[in-house]
């Protein structure tokens, strides 16, 4: 049947976006909410779709914390969270850099750039017990201006920087960090740098270690899917999707392959709320990056793989070479164990 749309601008902050999320429900009368990038949004709106029992996915943000120190059943994350590219990106430094012996970071003071900074930090630490920390600089989200702590990660002499950096934030700390000559003493790793690759691509370091927090973008399989995809994409926007576009659609298959699922389990007849959520736990489905297995959080959480790459300037275009792919188990913790727990055990399993 016909699918109406009421599209809300994600702005504001947390304590907006619940008011939002309730105008949804109780007002617009929506039969589910699909959205959510912000971590701290994820953190404050789960809790609010638990108390109005709402079917509510949450398609990009990326803190652990929402279920491994929450339980839900009415919400779902359909994308793998942070705790995959923090240990992805230090599995990939330990293995492109060998005898690494320091690190910095610069990362957003809210619960994404604090959950991927604790990750990186401890997964750095399990991999190569004797490494040394230089400095962690932790501005506030929307910062804009880093020339404190551009020079403080000038100063620390740090083989890598690690940053969870994203959009007009880590948009400004390239441009500002580049003429500075950072990312000429130290490689950058953007774990989440793929979405602003091709537009800044003059500006993009050489060498610089990129993550789209999965295998989406450029790391996405060479699928029927994945090309039809892209396709319609591009035909619409003439760009080429970025991995928040890819999470979003795989967002919405994976609620649609839940949806025909319960609907033939039903005997064709539409299902109810309760059936849906039945039968997009433990599910597993494709999208356009591959296969998606919701197999964490009892069944609400997902997983995948993920993938980095390194820049490489072309014909002054930005390419990806040494491109190295990790499967779902090597960077997600099993279920039932929370990740920093996963992490400092040595990546054990369970």
């Amino acid at each position: 049947k016909p699918v109406e749309l009421v599209i809300i601008d994600e702005a504001g902050g947390a304590t907006k976006q619940v008011s939002e999320y309730r105008n949804l429900v109780e007002r617009s009368e929506v039969d589910y909410v699909i959205g959510y990038i912000s971590s701290g949004d994820c953190l404050a709106v789960a809790p609010a779709a638990e108390e109005l029992k709402k079917f509510t996915v949450l398609f990009d943000c990326g803190t652990p914390r929402v279920f491994e120190e929450a339980s839900y059943k009415y919400v779902f994350r359909t994308g793998a969270h942070g705790a995959m590219d923090n240990i992805g990106a230090a599995l990939y430094i330990n293995e492109k850099i060998p005898g690494i012996k320091s690190y910095a970071g610069i990362n957003q003071n809210y619960a994404w750039g604090q959950d991927c900074w604790a990750d990186w930090d401890a997964s750095m630490k399990a991999l190569n017990p004797n490494i040394q920390v230089t400095t962690s600089q932790m501005p506030k989200l929307g910062a804009g201006q880093y020339g404190a702590e551009i020079s403080a990660l000038l100063n620390s002499n740090s083989e890598v920087i690690h940053s969870s950096l994203w959009g007009g934030d880590l948009e400004s700390f390239i441009l500002q960090a580049g003429p500075r000559d950072l990312f000429k003493k130290s490689v950058a790793v953007f774990i989440a740098g793929e979405h602003v690759m091709n537009r800044m691509s003059a500006q993009m370091p050489d060498g610089a270690v990129i993550g789209a927090r999965g295998t989406h973008g450029p790391f996405a399989p060479d699928t029927e899917l994945n090309r039809w995809f892209k396709k319609i994409y591009s035909d619409k926007y003439l760009l080429q999707p970025i991995y928040a576009a890819y999470k979003m659609a795989q967002a919405l298959l994976g609620v649609k392959s839940a949806y025909e699922k319960a609907q033939a389990a039903n005997g064709g007849k539409e299902p109810n709320q309760d059936q849906l959520i039945a039968a997009l736990e433990n599910h597993s489905w494709e999208g356009p990056s591959g296969k998606v297995m919701m197999n964490l959080g009892k069944g609400h959480q997902a997983t995948q793989g993920i993938a980095f790459g390194r820049v490489k300037k072309v014909n002054g275009k930005v390419t990806l070479v040494d491109i190295k792919n990790y499967p779902a188990e090597k960077v997600n913790p099993p279920e039932g164990v929370k990740s920093v727990d996963w992490i400092k055990s040595g990546f054990k399993a369970k």
